[in-house]
Parts: C-alpha cells; structure tokens; sequence
C-alpha cells in the first residue's frame, strides 16, 4: 500500500486544527483512517478533504487535462536556507608600523561574507482523479 507521511509540511496549522475546522469531514471516516490522518499520512482514494486534513494546504495546485480528463495535482514544497560558502566582498585596508623596517606599511586584504539563499523543494506531489487520490509521488532522499 502507497503511503505518504508530511506531518513536517503542514506548516503553522496542525492537524488538529485542521480537523477542528472540518469536524464533518473528519466524523464521517473511519478510525483506521482517522488515525493515519492524525499522523500526516496520506493514501491512494483520499478525497481532497482528506488530504487537506492530514498535509494541509497545498503550496501549488495545479490542473492537467488528457484523453483520460481532467486531473487536479496539489504539490507540497519544503523549504530551506542554503549556504553558498562564503565569498570576497570588499577589500579591508589599512596603516601598520613595521618594527624591523622602522615605517609604515600599507596592508590590503579581502573581507569575506557568508552568503545565503532561500530555497525549495519539492517533496510530494498529489493527483486527483474524480475527486480522490490517484497517484501520490514522493521525493526520496
């Protein structure tokens, strides 16, 4: 059975809350899903309620047509800071007195910053087909 486990991905609204914003939804499934739900994971034939309840809101969705219909795709990202080592940004100068050649010397030398940047991931991807989840694609690390 293809499963899927986000709890990580739901961001600032928990599950709970979810589920306290949708208490209809959630009554009507049973305890074995209820509780699959709980934990974040999701599996093929969840409504889109469903879903929603267990991983939240989606960061995309998405519609693709074909010869088989209309299909509506929710995708999950992560999302991180990178870092991208650190790089010369400036030259510090300055002044010293040199002891063993009696004057001053002129230095130069280059300051360096470390450098960040934002970034994504995509983590899964859910597909809809008639309403329920048809295909669950999953990155694997």
């Amino acid at each position: 059975m293809l499963a899927a486990s986000l709890g990580f991905l739901a961001g600032c609204q928990t599950v709970e809350h979810r589920i306290k914003e949708k208490p209809e939804v959630f009554a009507q499934i049973d305890k074995a899903t209820q509780d699959k739900i709980k934990q974040g994971i999701i599996d093929l034939g969840y409504t889109e309620d469903m879903v929603y309840l267990a991983l939240g809101t989606p960061d995309q969705k998405r519609e693709a047509i074909s010869e088989k219909g209309k299909s509506t795709i929710w995708i999950y990202n992560t999302y991180y800071t990178r870092y991208d080592g650190a790089t010369a940004f400036d030259y510090e100068r300055g002044v010293y007195f040199d002891p063993f050649l009696k004057t001053y010397r002129v230095y130069s030398h280059p300051v360096f910053a470390r450098t960040y940047r934002e970034d994504r991931e995509e983590r899964i991807r859910v597909v809809f087909k008639d309403g329920k989840a048809a295909v669950i694609e999953q990155a694997k690390d």
